[in-house]
């Protein structure tokens, strides 16, 4: 009993000492880790603006697909916060805390859209970088990828950038490389996203060994991930759901929290493939109360409709149901409220939790692409016809299942 009350406080005081900061936790893992030789990308995006969606942009450069955040009353796409292009080229962000005193990352999502506008290899991505004027205002650690296999971070400040090669068996030994809010050559044991850091690592130590990294596996095991590096719980197995009686748990240093808008997992291509065929996979909201919904640049504004900007509301669909139930789960508002999860809600000893609902719909979506994909892998070039009537049933089936799991009906 003893040590269950030292658990629970300990839990509630992290909990008391979290901050405002945007945040993010991502992975690189290179083809080499892979079961099939394609690299993968993962952020999971925190930020203060909830609602996200999934833009295609080709007005000034290369087709790209990208994370934006919207509004009600403005779309802010000037700035990209996930995205990838017609080249295969993918790129991502974490905010560092620690690689500059001042922490000017003012131009950190302008500087994404830029690189999907006209970067084809993360060679052209490190020229991008040479020849920005200084200060460059970045503050950041970004992961991209190419499809001729190149993969890497880039921790990027003001006056430079330092390259970490996850390709690279002394920088990277097991082929991947996880950031969260602090970068290697940044100011030592400053920054944020440590406990962040050692759940992810935890959660990827367990599946390396059988090369089991896939986008399903990403968003099931890293973007609703419960488990907490420090207290060394994971929230979710049956002995914690049966400490935390009254189902809330402090979720402030949890990799999927309130502060969490999107998840996103881009799959790339093996070198020599067709770079259309790369898929990014996009959860808008709050990750453990979402579905993925895949995406190709090729599609162009016929991609999947519920991840798209709603041309009336101004957001996407999926982003707003989301918002809906994660106002059921985060429910307590005052004071310090805002710092609990109503976890029983989405994951509970009878399986009627959200995330628990919501896995056999994303499972049918996965099912669903597998399928396609196969075929279109196997003819090496996207099938734009059948592509069109997939994202067509993809948005149709998760809609009509997600009006069935309306947060009136939570309990």
């Amino acid at each position: 009993m003893r040590a269950k009350s030292l658990l629970i406080a300990t839990g509630i005081l992290l909990a008391s000492h979290v901050g405002t900061l945007s945040a993010c936790t991502t992975i690189i893992i290179s083809g080499k880790a892979t079961p099939d030789g394609r690299p993968l990308m993962w952020k999971n995006s925190d930020t203060e603006i909830p609602f996200q969606s999934v833009m295609y942009g080709d007005q000034r450069g290369i087709p790209f697909l990208g994370m934006v955040r919207n509004s009600s009353k403005r779309d802010s796409t000037a700035s990209v916060w996930a995205g990838t292009n017609a080249y295969g080229f993918a790129i991502m962000n974490t905010l560092s805390y620690n690689l500059s005193e001042k922490g000017d990352g003012a131009r950190n999502g302008s500087v994404m859209r830029k690189a999907l506008e006209q970067c084809r290899t993360v060679a052209d991505f490190r020229t991008m970088l040479d020849t920005l004027p200084r200060p460059m205002r970045l503050s950041a650690n970004y992961g991209v990828v190419d499809a001729q296999g190149g993969a890497a971070y880039f921790e990027a400040r003001g006056d430079g950038y330092r390259m970490v090669d996850v390709n690279d068996p002394a920088v990277a030994p097991d082929g991947y490389l996880v950031y969260t809010n602090f970068s290697y050559t940044g100011f030592y044991d400053k920054g944020q996203g440590y406990i962040r850091y050692m759940s992810a690592q935890h959660e990827v130590q367990s599946v390396l060994p059988s090369k089991g990294f896939t986008p399903q596996w990403i968003f099931n095991h890293l973007a609703r991930c419960y488990y907490h590096s420090l207290l060394g719980i994971d929230y979710t197995s049956p002995q914690a759901l049966e400490l935390f009686a009254n189902g809330y748990i402090p979720d402030g240093d949890l990799i999927a929290r309130h502060s969490t808008a999107s998840a996103t997992v881009i799959q790339g291509v093996r070198p020599g493939e067709n770079p259309e065929l790369t898929t990014m996979w996009a959860a808008l909201g709050y990750p453990p109360c979402s579905v993925a919904i895949p995406c190709w640049v090729k599609l162009g504004r016929d991609n999947p409709a519920i991840v798209l900007r709603d041309k009336e509301t101004h957001r996407a669909p999926l982003s707003d149901w989301v918002a809906r139930v994660k106002g059921t789960v985060y429910d307590v508002t005052r004071g310090h409220g805002i710092d609990y999860v109503h976890l029983s809600r989405i994951y509970n000893k009878v399986g009627d939790g959200y995330m628990q609902r919501l896995r056999p719909i994303e499972q049918q979506v996965f099912d669903m692409e597998a399928s396609a994909m196969a075929a279109w892998r196997a003819d090496g070039k996207l099938d734009l016809k059948a592509a069109k009537a997939l994202c067509h049933d993809i948005s149709l089936f998760v809609g009509q299942r997600l009006e069935a799991i309306s947060p009136t009906t939570v309990k």
